[in-house]
């Protein structure tokens, strides 16, 4: 019988009811004694890590969680995270970068409704992790509502129903069905993961809306090493408001802009308009293609945390890792 570590972040999952609302207060021990059935699939053993509403999780708890797998490693033979839905994309996406080619399963999930009410989503969640951790589904995915969703392609699409995750511009690697997995993608992996340290948290993000000019990018390119600007459609700025001479300004003084679209599927495409065109091809701006937000986000912290040469980032970001992109950076 597998032996899999079942490591507590807080989440919905882990939550009771306060007097100000739901907040994160059951231990992953807690959390198993829901779920007897489990020590027919699997030995569990658990690992209170933290226990925080998701909102709460950013880039120094994403290191704590790759640390402690990192730990562990070799003692298990499968981890499962459990974590809040808001934020667990991106930390789906960062442990896809500080954890590379893990040929173990590692398995966030959590769910929309707390482990103690009548009617949850936690338990299933729970039991089809613990059983996708058991099987041969290497590196990081996200397991929520049957389907099995690799960690880079992970989005949150919907705020209150169980069908919460949804896979972006890629096929969800399986789904779960009482307990079986039916596998339809295996990712790739080597005989040993790859670990890393370091993630450079000053990656901003800006949503491109009709009528804004350069002052918004201006101040987050002054107080940030990376910007990810949200277009519209397949990607460009407004040729009024200064957004080119801003964009080439802050790239002389060696910061580093993604253009990505707001439109969740299909991605971007800078050189279909006038107005993206010159972005990439005059400018030379990066561009996330069919990469989500939060892998976008979460990847340029990981390069910018390794190197800040313009070169190496670019060669980098259009590097594939765990499948985060698809089409070329041409």
């Amino acid at each position: 019988m597998k032996r899999i570590l079942l490591i507590g972040t807080g989440g919905t999952i882990a939550s009771a009811v306060t007097d100000s609302g739901l907040a994160p207060e059951l231990t992953t021990s807690q959390l198993l004694e829901h779920l007897p059935e489990v020590s027919d699939i699997c030995r569990v053993e658990c690992m209170q890590l933290l226990n925080l509403d998701s909102t709460n999780v950013g880039p120094s708890h994403w290191k704590l969680m790759s640390q402690c797998i990192r730990r562990y490693y070799d003692d298990y033979d499968g981890f499962v995270i459990t974590h809040g839905t808001d934020t667990m994309a991106y930390s789906a996406a960062a442990l896809s970068y500080l954890i590379q080619q893990s040929p173990k399963p590692i398995v966030l999930t959590g769910a929309q409704k707390p482990m103690g009410f009548d009617s949850t989503d936690s338990k299933v969640n729970l039991t089809d992790a613990l059983c996708c951790a058991t099987e041969d589904v290497p590196g990081v995915s996200i397991v929520f509502n049957g389907k099995v969703i690799l960690g880079t392609r992970a989005k949150k699409t919907r705020s209150k129903s169980f069908r919460a995750f949804s896979s972006i511009n890629f096929p969800v690697l399986g789904i779960l069905r009482d307990g079986v997995l039916l596998q339809f993608i295996r990712p790739e992996c080597a005989d040993a993961p790859v670990f890393y340290d370091d993630l450079d948290d000053r990656v901003a993000l800006m949503k491109l809306v009709p009528g804004a000019d350069r002052r918004q990018a201006d101040f987050l390119l002054e107080h940030n090493d990376a910007l990810i600007i949200e277009s519209f459609g397949v990607g460009g700025l407004p040729e009024n408001g200064g957004f080119f001479e801003c964009v080439r300004d802050w790239m002389a003084r060696g910061r580093t802009v993604v253009m990505t679209t707001q439109v969740e599927n299909e991605g971007s495409d800078l050189g279909v308009y006038h107005v993206g065109h010159r972005l990439k091809n005059t400018l030379g701006v990066l561009e996330a293609y069919d990469m989500t937000t939060e892998a976008v986000t979460a990847k340029l912290m990981w390069i910018l945390g390794i190197t800040k040469e313009r070169t190496e980032v670019e060669r980098l970001f259009y590097t594939p890792v765990a499948r985060d992109i698809l089409w070329p950076g041409e």
